[in-house]
């Protein structure tokens, strides 16, 4: 196992929407506890596939914010099954590395999806943690926080990321 580059905003992976996993293999369990790793290294509470360069349906989460019990996992080809309410609150990306926008999301989210195992489960996750599901099934369908805002916020940060390209490259 090891830590991954996140990619960053600029990074064309990053609007690419991810493949259904067809198989659960050894290397998918290698590429999990990647995400795992690299998710906790960074402190993020979600990482989806395409954030490290694979475009596979499967993110890293980490629940405990929701309740001490919850271990992180991963959720792998994740539907959504049902939302509800409405939050507004800020949003962080590790692609949009110090951004941070305020965003409207569902309030609670039920996804369903397969664990590393192959069996389906359903997952309910609200506030903070609903706000990450939804956050990375964006990601695995190409979507970014920069298209939650309007037109001048995302030309002052597209701006912002260009200099953190420059001073990154690949």
């Amino acid at each position: 196992m090891s830590i991954f580059r996140v990619r960053i905003y600029g990074d064309q992976v990053l609007r690419q929407v991810a493949r259904e996993v067809k198989e659960i293999n050894g290397e998918l369990a290698k590429l999990a506890e990647s995400m795992l790793q690299t998710m906790k290294h960074n402190q993020a509470v979600g990482l989806a596939a395409n954030q490290v360069g694979e475009l596979n349906r499967i993110f890293a989460l980490d629940a405990s914010l929701q309740s001490p019990k919850f271990e992180p996992f991963v959720l792998i080809n994740p539907e959504i099954v049902e939302v509800s309410g409405v939050q507004v609150g800020e949003e962080g990306c590790l692609s949009f590395p110090g951004i941070f926008e305020k965003i409207e999301r569902p309030q609670r989210v039920t996804v369903k999806g397969l664990n590393l195992e192959g069996e389906e489960f359903q997952f309910e996750g609200e506030g903070v943690v609903a706000r990450a599901v939804l956050h990375e099934l964006d990601h695995l369908n190409g979507k970014l926080i920069i298209d939650h805002v309007g037109s001048i916020r995302k030309q002052l940060i597209s701006a912002r990321m260009r200099k953190i390209s420059n001073r990154n490259p690949p």
